[in-house]
């Protein structure tokens, strides 16, 4: 693929309003100096600028950029406005035990009865496949690994993705259907979004009081779980988890206390026992590796 042909991927992404960046040729990998390498001058005056500060969508630096080599096209997910689902393949796992992506995130969609959302998708090198999600205005979600499930990646901030048109030695990216981006689900939502904070407990020194604040949010959460409605009952249940995981971290729960409590209402709104432990024990594993005790008074 020329010079071209790659400028008019990163013309037409930019076009979008996706913020692009140039990958070395036939490569994935970003083709911006590094922090060690930093000149300082230009962009990098006032200080090193990543390649997710200097992504761009100003044609006349695209052209500039794409004019010294055949660069593959990078898309920063955050500045984009853009949450991006990473559907692997067990190929690209290294192993046909490893479950299907696609597969996995289609039953994650028929849980919450949702058909699979048609919106702007590329296939990727491997036979995977990205799926292109507006972010929600407000909310900064950045990126995971295997958080909504195994195969199951996501691109947010921090992140980029590789754009339709690229080329690798194995083949091109292809947008294969869906001209438009559509919303991220909220079921979707719920599980990226950072959990909030909870409110600042009257004095948190006074173990008492900090223990009686935890005792209350489990009370609100278990509420929230209980009254999940169809279609967001494993979202409310993550959620939850999510949010008391904290308290575990912090010694004011105990996590057996928590799991009885969110299983039995994640089963009276219709969960499976398998569903409510699985989401309970991601969730909790995650919030509880994220947060110490000094999380209490921030």
């Amino acid at each position: 693929m020329n010079h071209t042909q790659l400028m008019k991927a990163a013309l037409d992404a930019a076009e979008r309003g996706w913020h692009v960046f140039p990958l070395r040729p036939g490569s994935k990998r970003p083709a911006l100096h590094g922090e060690k390498s930093c000149p300082h001058t230009g962009e990098c005056s006032g200080g090193h600028r990543k390649w997710e500060q200097r992504a761009t969508t100003d044609p006349n630096r695209i052209w500039a950029a794409w004019s010294r080599a055949p660069f593959n096209v990078g898309i920063a997910t955050g500045p984009s406005g853009l949450v991006v689902v990473d559907l692997d393949t067990p190929e690209h796992k290294g192993s046909s035990d490893a479950p299907d992506g696609a597969a996995t995130f289609g039953a994650l969609c028929e849980r919450a009865a949702q058909a699979v959302p048609d919106t702007y998708r590329v296939r990727t090198i491997s036979g995977g496949t990205h799926l292109y999600f507006t972010a929600p205005a407000g909310v900064r979600i950045g990126s995971t690994a295997g958080t909504v499930a195994e195969s199951v990646d996501t691109r947010g901030w921090g992140g980029y993705v590789v754009a339709a048109g690229s080329i690798l030695p194995a083949g091109q990216y292809e947008a294969l259907s869906a001209p438009e981006t559509v919303p991220v689900p909220l079921w979707l939502q719920s599980i990226l979004e950072p959990a909030p904070k909870p409110a600042q407990a009257p004095s948190v020194a006074v173990a008492g009081q900090s223990r009686r604040y935890a005792d209350v949010a489990l009370a609100n959460e278990t509420r929230n779980v209980a009254t999940a409605q169809h279609g967001s009952r494993e979202a409310a249940l993550f959620r939850a988890a999510r949010a008391l995981g904290r308290f575990v971290a912090w010694g004011d729960l105990p996590r057996h206390l928590v799991e009885q409590a969110l299983q039995e209402a994640g089963e009276a709104t219709g969960l499976s026992a398998s569903e409510c432990r699985s989401t309970l024990r991601s969730a909790l594993n995650w919030s509880i590796t994220h947060n110490s005790r000094s999380g209490a008074t921030a």
